[in-house]
């Protein structure tokens, strides 16, 4: 599991980045909002670690910018502010998860545990998302684009909310197997991925101007708004 950590105190950011290293995770940290966004857009993270104070662009902005972009990835923020209003702010902001400092370093991991099951259960609590002309709520399961209804079985919807979750980011035929089929090992499922993706993208794109759903060759899959 991939981990942004994102914490301007270098004593601190250390810190966290020993300690869920030593869990087994794999950690990035950066100690900007604006190198926060800029490694969010361009690679894969399974869960976020953001605090809101932050020099420049802080963490509710960064947060913001993030799931208005439709990235789903799970954010646990970390404040020193313990206000109800603060929480609600951060909450409303689309964050997950709200630990305020100082912590224990135990329950930091435990809520990171939490954050990671979710998203590999793909609940996000995020009820709506768009992105360009593709309109997916979240708990009714109704998908349009460009106000068109598209029926998906239930496969295809778990299919298509991870590539939501992974917006901008590619994903490969692993991820899709660990994650929405629940195999270990996808030695068997290349061509049932690549099926459904198929079916997919014929739903989501055949009867549009633009593409959503690009095949990255020798990688994966990404889903983001093109021209063409």
């Amino acid at each position: 599991m991939r981990l942004l950590v994102v914490e301007d105190e270098p004593k601190v950011a250390a810190a966290l980045s020993e300690v869920l290293t030593s869990e087994q995770y794999e950690v990035l940290v950066v100690h900007t909002g604006s190198d926060a966004l800029a490694r969010a857009t361009s690679e894969r993270f399974d869960a976020i670690v953001l605090d809101i104070m932050l020099p420049g662009r802080d963490g509710l902005d960064v947060l913001r910018t993030l799931r208005g972009r439709g990235d789903l990835t799970p954010v646990l923020i970390l404040t020193a502010k313990d206000t109800v209003d603060d929480r609600v702010l951060g909450l409303d902001s689309g964050a997950d998860d709200y630990l305020v400092k100082p912590f224990a370093f135990t329950e930091l991991v435990a809520r990171v545990r939490a954050l990671l099951r979710r998203g590999r259960g793909l609940s996000v609590d995020l009820p709506h998302v768009r992105i360009a002309g593709l309109d997916i709520d979240l708990r009714t399961r109704q998908v349009l684009r460009d106000a068109v209804p598209i029926e998906l079985t239930t496969r295809e919807f778990e299919l298509l909310e991870y590539l939501v979750r992974h917006q901008g980011q590619p994903v490969s035929r692993d991820m899709l197997a660990r994650d929405v089929w629940r195999e270990a090992h996808r030695a068997t499922l290349d061509n049932v991925i690549d099926v459904h993706i198929a079916r997919l993208r014929k739903k989501v794109d055949a009867e549009f101007d633009s593409r959503l759903i690009h095949t990255i060759r020798g990688v994966g899959f990404m889903l983001r708004e093109s021209a063409s």
